[in-house]
């Protein structure tokens, strides 16, 4: 029995069970669709890409000035400085790292499935995970969709949170009923790109494929795909997971981007930044000038005199002299690093980051320190991990069919674990003294397992053995 390559258009039977259901009603599917592409959730999904892109609101903020009658106006002859200090991305970047830049360990008791697993779950995987971590911080979900590529290899293949449409079985959101992905495809037609917007049905048996047009999908221009081909006999035949091929990886439990809880405070640093850079490149306006018996027309005149010849011309009015005189006001440089660091502090308690610049991390501080100077990022992270933990799990199911429908071997009572070691920082020669004083008290394994030199504890242990 083979795997092998999915088809691009299979004639099947109609791919829900139920030919009256609801989900087979174009109608339905088409308003479903266009409620999700135009959704106030969609829309915060592409608000956590753009930021950590660094396209922030600043960047289309003006100036404004009170006008006549009080009324706000924009202003085209100041400084308006849209400076980006993206914290944001920083944030995530540092979330990431810290629970996925290192591989995480699989650990099981069955050596020959550990080999299996682990040639499925390389260093290419581990990368996907990375984008994943990424992916699902800044949209809330992100999607991972195991499949046969052309070749007939088990692969995944990740989908954005903003391009899938889940439909749950359940109000915690752990089973899928069906799910519907939208995206955008390029074609090329007389040597021109366009770009196409494509609609795929993932259910229990079947992918449906349609073109979209202006949120409706044509009945014409649907096919259907098995979700891949087993070779029996030398016949192909059509093979369905049974499930939806589809795991959610969340941030959080409410599927929440990140981006929702820290957009003012990010917002705020911006404008922080820009209007101190404004205010000094205002430097004339920081001075209020008082004109006695000025000789000109109007303050305009007067601007453009000043700053073309550094001169302008005044007269004795009733025996009254002519001059100028100043009022300046003094901007405080003080008053803005003082409201910037509150709220690059903000940012970090609320994002559940960690602060690089902590006080605590400074000379050699003990295991006690580090904690809790990572109780926050920690705190966020085990929510991460929790979620990842029971993605997984759903995700080996997929695994363990594969392996059946490829080996024949059937591994689904097979206990199995992915541990996530994070990158903290850490007291390396008080970890090790840690780990020779539970000599005799705990296994080996177990000690390996937490020593800050060992990468891999299977291998380290046969490496032991090879020197006894």
């Amino acid at each position: 029995m083979k795997i092998t390559n999915i088809a691009n258009d299979i004639n099947h039977e109609e791919f829900f069970e139920n030919e009256k259901s609801q989900y087979l009603n174009l109608s339905f599917l088409n308003q479903e669709i266009k409620n999700f592409v135009l959704s106030k959730k969609r829309a915060e999904m592409f608000n956590g890409i753009k930021y950590y892109l660094g396209k922030h609101d600043i960047l289309n903020q003006t100036r404004l000035a009170v006008g006549e009658g009080g009324e706000l106006i924009e202003v085209n002859n100041l400084p308006n400085n849209k400076i980006v200090d993206n914290q944001y991305a920083k944030l995530v970047d540092q979330k990431v790292n810290y629970i996925l830049s290192k591989i995480p360990k699989i650990q099981t008791e069955n050596n020959t499935y550990l080999k299996i697993i682990e040639n499925i779950f390389d260093k290419n995987f581990f990368r996907k995970l990375k984008i994943i971590g990424e992916n699902c911080l800044n949209e809330g979900i992100c999607w991972l969709h195991p499949y046969y590529n052309e070749s007939g290899k088990f692969s995944f293949k990740i989908f954005n949170g903003h391009e899938i449409l889940p439909f749950w079985r359940d109000s915690a959101h752990t089973e899928l009923n069906f799910a519907i992905r939208v995206y955008e495809s390029n074609i090329f037609s007389d040597n021109i790109k366009r770009k196409l917007t494509k609609t795929e049905v993932y259910g229990k048996n079947e992918i449906k494929k349609y073109v979209l047009k202006n949120y409706s999908c044509n009945l014409n221009d649907t096919f259907h795909e098995p979700h891949f081909f087993i070779l029996k006999n030398n016949e192909e035949i059509a093979a369905a997971w049974g499930k939806v091929p589809l795991v959610a990886f969340k941030s959080n439990s409410k599927e929440i981007p990140l981006i929702n809880k820290v957009k003012n405070l990010q917002d705020g640093i911006n404008t922080i930044i820009s209007d101190f850079l404004n205010k000094m490149q205002t430097d004339v306006n920081n001075t209020i000038l008082v004109l006695k018996n000025y000789d000109g027309t109007d303050l305009g005149e007067f601007r453009r005199n000043l700053s073309v010849y550094g001169a302008v011309k005044v007269r004795t009015i009733d025996g009254q002299p002519g001059g100028i005189e100043t009022l300046k006001i003094d901007v405080n440089s003080e008053n803005y690093k003082a409201i910037l660091s509150i709220f690059k502090h903000a940012l970090i308690e609320n994002g559940g980051g960690f602060d690089v610049g902590d006080e605590r991390a400074k000379g050699n501080p003990n295991e006690i320190t580090i904690q809790s100077m990572y109780t926050n990022i920690d705190l966020d992270s085990n929510g991460i991990e929790n979620e990842f933990q029971a993605s997984f799990e759903e995700l080996m199911w997929f695994v363990n069919k594969h392996i059946l429908n490829e080996t024949g071997k059937d591994f689904t009572k097979e206990k199995i674990e992915i541990i996530f070691d994070r990158n903290m920082l850490i007291n390396k020669s008080e970890l090790i003294n840690d780990c020779l004083k539970s000599k005799q008290i705990i296994s080996n394994k177990t000690i390996l397992d937490m020593h800050p030199f060992v990468k891999n504890t299977s291998l380290e242990l046969e490496r032991l053995k090879e020197e006894k």
